[in-house]
Protein backbone atom coordinates (compact mmCIF):
# COMPACT_ATOMS: atom_id res chain seq x y z
CA UNK A 1 0.00 0.00 0.00
CA UNK A 2 1.41 3.43 -0.91
CA UNK A 3 2.86 5.34 2.03
CA UNK A 4 0.99 8.49 1.02
CA UNK A 5 -2.36 6.78 1.55
CA UNK A 6 -1.38 6.07 5.15
CA UNK A 7 -1.07 9.78 5.90
CA UNK A 8 -4.83 10.04 5.76
CA UNK A 9 -6.74 10.29 9.01
CA UNK A 10 -8.18 6.96 10.10
CA UNK A 11 -11.86 7.60 9.61
CA UNK A 12 -14.79 5.41 8.72
CA UNK A 13 -14.14 6.24 5.08
CA UNK A 14 -10.56 5.06 5.32
CA UNK A 15 -11.66 1.80 6.93
CA UNK A 16 -14.00 1.21 4.02
CA UNK A 17 -11.20 2.05 1.61
CA UNK A 18 -8.93 -0.55 3.17
CA UNK A 19 -11.64 -3.17 2.80
CA UNK A 20 -12.06 -2.15 -0.83
CA UNK A 21 -8.33 -2.46 -1.50
CA UNK A 22 -8.45 -6.04 -0.25
CA UNK A 23 -11.47 -6.92 -2.36
CA UNK A 24 -11.10 -9.16 -5.35
CA UNK A 25 -14.09 -9.10 -7.68
CA UNK A 26 -17.28 -9.02 -5.63
CA UNK A 27 -15.96 -10.88 -2.58
CA UNK A 28 -13.60 -9.55 0.05
CA UNK A 29 -10.19 -11.22 0.07
CA UNK A 30 -7.52 -11.38 2.73
CA UNK A 31 -4.32 -9.43 2.16
CA UNK A 32 -1.04 -8.84 3.98
CA UNK A 33 -1.33 -5.05 4.16
CA UNK A 34 -4.88 -4.93 5.53
CA UNK A 35 -3.88 -2.88 8.60
CA UNK A 36 -1.19 -0.73 7.00
CA UNK A 37 -3.27 2.42 7.34
CA UNK A 38 -5.58 1.59 10.22
CA UNK A 39 -3.11 -0.05 12.63
CA UNK A 40 0.38 0.02 11.12
CA UNK A 41 2.07 -1.23 14.30
CA UNK A 42 -0.23 -4.24 14.73
CA UNK A 43 2.44 -6.85 13.96
CA UNK A 44 4.99 -5.24 16.27
CA UNK A 45 2.44 -4.97 19.08
CA UNK A 46 1.55 -8.66 18.82
CA UNK A 47 5.21 -9.63 18.68
CA UNK A 48 6.05 -7.52 21.75
CA UNK A 49 3.26 -9.06 23.82
CA UNK A 50 4.24 -12.60 22.81
CA UNK A 51 7.88 -12.04 23.75
CA UNK A 52 6.72 -10.76 27.12
CA UNK A 53 4.43 -13.76 27.64
CA UNK A 54 7.17 -16.21 26.69
CA UNK A 55 9.40 -14.94 29.48
CA UNK A 56 7.10 -16.58 32.03
CA UNK A 57 5.64 -19.40 29.91
CA UNK A 58 7.98 -21.31 27.63
CA UNK A 59 5.04 -23.35 26.30
CA UNK A 60 3.06 -20.38 25.03
CA UNK A 61 4.30 -20.34 21.43
CA UNK A 62 3.20 -23.92 20.77
CA UNK A 63 -0.08 -23.25 22.57
CA UNK A 64 -0.89 -20.26 20.36
CA UNK A 65 -0.34 -22.22 17.15
CA UNK A 66 -2.72 -24.84 18.48
CA UNK A 67 -5.37 -22.19 19.17
CA UNK A 68 -5.19 -21.00 15.57
CA UNK A 69 -5.42 -24.59 14.30
CA UNK A 70 -8.39 -25.48 16.51
CA UNK A 71 -10.13 -22.24 15.57
CA UNK A 72 -9.74 -22.64 11.81
CA UNK A 73 -10.84 -26.29 11.76
CA UNK A 74 -14.25 -25.41 13.25
CA UNK A 75 -16.43 -23.18 11.01
CA UNK A 76 -13.37 -21.39 9.64
CA UNK A 77 -10.85 -18.93 11.08
CA UNK A 78 -13.33 -16.70 12.89
CA UNK A 79 -12.11 -16.71 16.53
CA UNK A 80 -15.19 -18.72 17.53
CA UNK A 81 -12.91 -20.75 19.82
CA UNK A 82 -12.25 -17.67 21.95
CA UNK A 83 -15.89 -17.01 22.87
CA UNK A 84 -16.97 -17.89 26.39
CA UNK A 85 -20.19 -19.79 26.97
CA UNK A 86 -23.38 -17.79 27.44
CA UNK A 87 -26.97 -18.93 27.98
CA UNK A 88 -28.05 -20.71 24.81
CA UNK A 89 -24.52 -21.16 23.44
CA UNK A 90 -21.93 -23.60 24.75
CA UNK A 91 -18.40 -22.57 23.87
CA UNK A 92 -15.95 -24.59 21.80
CA UNK A 93 -13.58 -24.08 24.74
CA UNK A 94 -15.63 -26.56 26.74
CA UNK A 95 -15.63 -29.35 24.15
CA UNK A 96 -13.51 -32.44 24.97
CA UNK A 97 -10.73 -31.61 22.46
CA UNK A 98 -10.25 -28.17 24.05
CA UNK A 99 -11.34 -28.37 27.69
CA UNK A 100 -8.33 -28.52 30.03
CA UNK A 101 -6.13 -28.80 26.96
CA UNK A 102 -6.23 -25.70 24.75
CA UNK A 103 -4.53 -22.80 26.49
CA UNK A 104 -3.17 -19.30 25.91
CA UNK A 105 -6.46 -17.41 26.14
CA UNK A 106 -5.04 -14.96 28.67
CA UNK A 107 -2.20 -14.05 26.33
CA UNK A 108 -4.68 -13.42 23.53
CA UNK A 109 -6.55 -11.13 25.93
CA UNK A 110 -3.34 -9.22 26.65
CA UNK A 111 -2.58 -8.85 22.94
CA UNK A 112 -6.11 -7.65 22.27
CA UNK A 113 -5.92 -5.09 25.09
CA UNK A 114 -2.67 -3.70 23.71
CA UNK A 115 -4.14 -3.45 20.21
CA UNK A 116 -7.32 -1.83 21.49
CA UNK A 117 -5.19 0.74 23.29
CA UNK A 118 -3.32 1.56 20.08
CA UNK A 119 -6.06 1.06 17.47
CA UNK A 120 -9.52 0.75 19.05
CA UNK A 121 -11.95 -1.51 17.21
CA UNK A 122 -9.63 -2.29 14.31
CA UNK A 123 -7.78 -5.62 14.62
CA UNK A 124 -9.97 -8.70 14.83
CA UNK A 125 -9.40 -11.55 17.26
CA UNK A 126 -9.25 -13.97 14.32
CA UNK A 127 -6.37 -12.00 12.84
CA UNK A 128 -4.66 -11.91 16.24
CA UNK A 129 -4.63 -15.72 16.23
CA UNK A 130 -3.18 -15.79 12.72
CA UNK A 131 -0.46 -13.26 13.57
CA UNK A 132 0.34 -14.95 16.87
CA UNK A 133 0.83 -18.30 15.12
CA UNK A 134 3.31 -16.89 12.62
CA UNK A 135 5.23 -14.91 15.22
CA UNK A 136 5.35 -17.91 17.56
CA UNK A 137 6.89 -20.10 14.86
CA UNK A 138 9.40 -17.47 13.81
CA UNK A 139 10.50 -16.72 17.39
CA UNK A 140 11.04 -20.46 17.95
CA UNK A 141 13.48 -20.81 15.07
CA UNK A 142 10.98 -21.64 12.36
CA UNK A 143 10.02 -19.90 9.12
CA UNK A 144 8.11 -16.69 8.70
CA UNK A 145 5.44 -16.07 6.10
CA UNK A 146 3.25 -13.25 4.90
CA UNK A 147 0.14 -13.46 7.07
CA UNK A 148 -3.03 -12.69 5.14
CA UNK A 149 -5.33 -10.44 7.17
CA UNK A 150 -8.80 -8.97 7.07
CA UNK A 151 -10.87 -11.60 8.88
CA UNK A 152 -13.85 -10.62 10.96
CA UNK A 153 -14.84 -12.34 14.19
CA UNK A 154 -17.78 -14.70 14.28
CA UNK A 155 -20.73 -14.25 16.60
CA UNK A 156 -21.30 -17.90 17.48
CA UNK A 157 -19.28 -20.78 18.88
CA UNK A 158 -19.74 -24.34 17.62
CA UNK A 159 -19.36 -26.85 20.46
CA UNK A 160 -20.45 -29.83 18.36
CA UNK A 161 -18.16 -28.86 15.50
CA UNK A 162 -15.18 -29.11 17.84
CA UNK A 163 -15.93 -32.79 18.35
CA UNK A 164 -14.69 -33.41 14.79
CA UNK A 165 -11.23 -31.91 15.33
CA UNK A 166 -8.34 -34.22 14.41
CA UNK A 167 -7.73 -36.43 17.45
CA UNK A 168 -4.52 -37.95 18.86
CA UNK A 169 -5.92 -41.44 18.29
CA UNK A 170 -7.09 -40.90 14.70
CA UNK A 171 -5.75 -43.32 12.12
CA UNK A 172 -4.48 -42.08 8.77
CA UNK A 173 -7.78 -42.66 6.97
CA UNK A 174 -9.66 -40.50 9.46
CA UNK A 175 -6.98 -37.81 9.43
CA UNK A 176 -7.09 -37.62 5.65
CA UNK A 177 -10.88 -37.40 5.68
CA UNK A 178 -10.84 -34.53 8.16
CA UNK A 179 -8.21 -32.58 6.25
CA UNK A 180 -9.59 -33.26 2.78
CA UNK A 181 -13.03 -32.13 3.94
CA UNK A 182 -11.49 -28.68 4.43
CA UNK A 183 -9.69 -28.84 1.07
CA UNK A 184 -6.33 -29.48 2.72
CA UNK A 185 -4.26 -32.14 0.97
CA UNK A 186 -1.77 -34.73 2.23
CA UNK A 187 1.13 -32.27 2.13
CA UNK A 188 -0.90 -29.92 4.32
CA UNK A 189 -1.68 -32.80 6.68
CA UNK A 190 1.96 -33.78 7.10
CA UNK A 191 3.29 -30.23 7.20
CA UNK A 192 0.77 -28.91 9.72
CA UNK A 193 1.31 -31.97 11.91
CA UNK A 194 4.91 -30.77 12.09
CA UNK A 195 3.77 -28.14 14.58
CA UNK A 196 4.16 -31.01 17.05
CA UNK A 197 7.89 -30.37 16.81
CA UNK A 198 7.60 -28.35 20.00
CA UNK A 199 5.29 -28.00 22.98
CA UNK A 200 3.97 -30.34 25.65
CA UNK A 201 1.31 -33.04 25.78
CA UNK A 202 -0.47 -34.80 28.63
CA UNK A 203 0.05 -38.46 29.53
CA UNK A 204 -3.63 -39.22 28.91
CA UNK A 205 -2.99 -38.94 25.17
CA UNK A 206 -0.36 -41.70 25.09
CA UNK A 207 -1.46 -44.22 27.74
CA UNK A 208 -3.48 -46.32 25.29
CA UNK A 209 -0.42 -46.65 23.05
CA UNK A 210 1.63 -47.78 26.02
CA UNK A 211 -0.74 -50.26 27.64
CA UNK A 212 -3.85 -51.00 25.60
CA UNK A 213 -3.41 -50.15 21.96
CA UNK A 214 -6.66 -50.63 20.04
CA UNK A 215 -8.07 -52.67 22.93
CA UNK A 216 -5.34 -55.34 22.75
CA UNK A 217 -3.98 -54.86 26.29
CA UNK A 218 -0.61 -54.55 24.61
CA UNK A 219 1.51 -51.57 23.51
CA UNK A 220 1.46 -50.10 20.04
CA UNK A 221 3.84 -52.32 18.02
CA UNK A 222 5.04 -49.33 15.99
CA UNK A 223 6.42 -47.59 19.10
CA UNK A 224 10.19 -47.85 19.49
CA UNK A 225 10.89 -50.06 22.52
CA UNK A 226 13.43 -47.72 24.13
CA UNK A 227 11.14 -44.74 23.70
CA UNK A 228 8.22 -46.80 25.01
CA UNK A 229 10.17 -47.65 28.16
CA UNK A 230 11.00 -43.98 28.63
CA UNK A 231 7.36 -42.95 28.23
CA UNK A 232 6.21 -45.73 30.55
CA UNK A 233 8.34 -44.24 33.30
CA UNK A 234 6.90 -40.82 32.57
CA UNK A 235 3.32 -42.06 32.30
CA UNK A 236 2.87 -45.16 34.50
CA UNK A 237 -0.47 -47.00 34.64
CA UNK A 238 -2.91 -45.07 36.80
CA UNK A 239 -0.45 -42.17 36.95
CA UNK A 240 -1.46 -38.50 36.67
CA UNK A 241 -3.34 -38.12 33.39
CA UNK A 242 -2.33 -34.49 33.12
CA UNK A 243 1.42 -35.00 33.57
CA UNK A 244 3.26 -33.18 30.79
CA UNK A 245 5.74 -34.59 28.29
CA UNK A 246 7.74 -33.09 25.46
CA UNK A 247 6.23 -33.79 22.07
CA UNK A 248 9.77 -33.73 20.70
CA UNK A 249 12.23 -35.28 23.18
CA UNK A 250 15.25 -33.94 21.29
CA UNK A 251 14.61 -30.18 20.89
CA UNK A 252 11.33 -29.62 22.77
CA UNK A 253 11.17 -25.83 22.44
CA UNK A 254 12.65 -25.33 18.97
CA UNK A 255 10.72 -25.29 15.72
CA UNK A 256 12.69 -27.65 13.48
CA UNK A 257 12.26 -30.86 11.49
CA UNK A 258 13.03 -33.24 14.38
CA UNK A 259 9.36 -34.19 14.52
CA UNK A 260 9.93 -36.07 11.27
CA UNK A 261 13.30 -37.56 12.19
CA UNK A 262 11.64 -38.88 15.35
CA UNK A 263 8.81 -40.45 13.35
CA UNK A 264 11.35 -42.08 11.04
CA UNK A 265 12.66 -44.10 14.01
CA UNK A 266 9.19 -44.82 15.47
CA UNK A 267 9.39 -42.15 18.14
CA UNK A 268 6.27 -40.19 17.35
CA UNK A 269 4.52 -39.37 20.62
CA UNK A 270 0.92 -39.52 19.42
CA UNK A 271 -0.65 -42.31 17.43
CA UNK A 272 -1.78 -39.73 14.87
CA UNK A 273 1.86 -38.66 14.45
CA UNK A 274 3.25 -42.14 13.83
CA UNK A 275 0.37 -42.98 11.47
CA UNK A 276 1.86 -40.58 8.93
CA UNK A 277 4.82 -42.95 8.49
CA UNK A 278 3.84 -46.37 9.84
CA UNK A 279 0.28 -46.86 8.66
CA UNK A 280 0.01 -49.36 5.78
CA UNK A 281 -1.86 -46.62 3.92
CA UNK A 282 1.02 -44.16 4.37
CA UNK A 283 3.12 -45.82 1.71
CA UNK A 284 2.76 -43.77 -1.42
CA UNK A 285 0.78 -41.03 0.37
CA UNK A 286 2.10 -39.44 3.55
CA UNK A 287 5.24 -41.52 4.23
CA UNK A 288 7.24 -40.07 1.31
CA UNK A 289 6.38 -36.58 2.54
CA UNK A 290 7.62 -37.47 6.02
CA UNK A 291 10.83 -38.80 4.44
CA UNK A 292 11.33 -35.58 2.49
CA UNK A 293 10.81 -33.34 5.51
CA UNK A 294 13.07 -35.53 7.66
CA UNK A 295 15.94 -35.11 5.22
CA UNK A 296 15.33 -31.43 4.39
CA UNK A 297 14.34 -28.89 7.00
CA UNK A 298 14.17 -26.28 4.24
CA UNK A 299 11.54 -28.35 2.42
CA UNK A 300 9.53 -28.65 5.63
CA UNK A 301 9.73 -24.92 6.34
CA UNK A 302 8.58 -24.04 2.83
CA UNK A 303 5.64 -26.44 2.93
CA UNK A 304 4.69 -25.49 6.48
CA UNK A 305 4.50 -21.81 5.55
CA UNK A 306 2.33 -22.59 2.54
CA UNK A 307 0.09 -24.90 4.55
CA UNK A 308 -0.40 -22.31 7.30
CA UNK A 309 -1.61 -19.90 4.63
CA UNK A 310 -3.92 -22.60 3.25
CA UNK A 311 -5.31 -23.25 6.72
CA UNK A 312 -5.72 -19.54 7.39
CA UNK A 313 -7.91 -19.36 4.30
CA UNK A 314 -10.47 -21.84 5.63
CA UNK A 315 -13.79 -20.02 5.64
CA UNK A 316 -12.55 -16.52 6.46
CA UNK A 317 -15.42 -14.34 7.61
CA UNK A 318 -15.35 -11.04 5.71
CA UNK A 319 -19.04 -10.14 5.48
CA UNK A 320 -19.80 -7.29 7.94
CA UNK A 321 -23.41 -8.45 8.17
CA UNK A 322 -22.22 -11.75 9.66
CA UNK A 323 -19.06 -10.78 11.51
CA UNK A 324 -17.54 -8.01 13.58
CA UNK A 325 -14.32 -6.83 15.18
CA UNK A 326 -14.78 -7.79 18.81
CA UNK A 327 -13.48 -5.40 21.42
CA UNK A 328 -13.22 -8.33 23.84
CA UNK A 329 -12.24 -11.66 22.29
CA UNK A 330 -14.27 -13.58 24.87
CA UNK A 331 -17.64 -12.10 23.95
CA UNK A 332 -19.51 -10.53 21.07
CA UNK A 333 -19.94 -6.76 20.98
Amino acid sequence: MAASSCRLAVTGAVLLAVVALCAGGGAAQLCEDYYDCTCPDAYDIVRRELIQAHRSDIRIFASLIRLHFHDCFVQGCDASLLLDSVPGMQSEKESPPNNNSARGYGVVDAVKAALENACPGVVSCADILALAAEISVELSGGPGWGVLLGRLDGKTSNFNGSLDLPAPTDNLTVLQQKFHKLKLNDVDLVALSGAHTFGRVQCQFVTDRLYNFSGTNRPDPTLDSTYRAFLSRRCPPNGPAGALNNLDPTTPDTFDNHYYTNIEVNRGFLQSDQELKSSPLARGTTAPIVDRFATSQAAFFTSFSQSMIHMGNIGPLTDPSRGEVRTNCRKTN
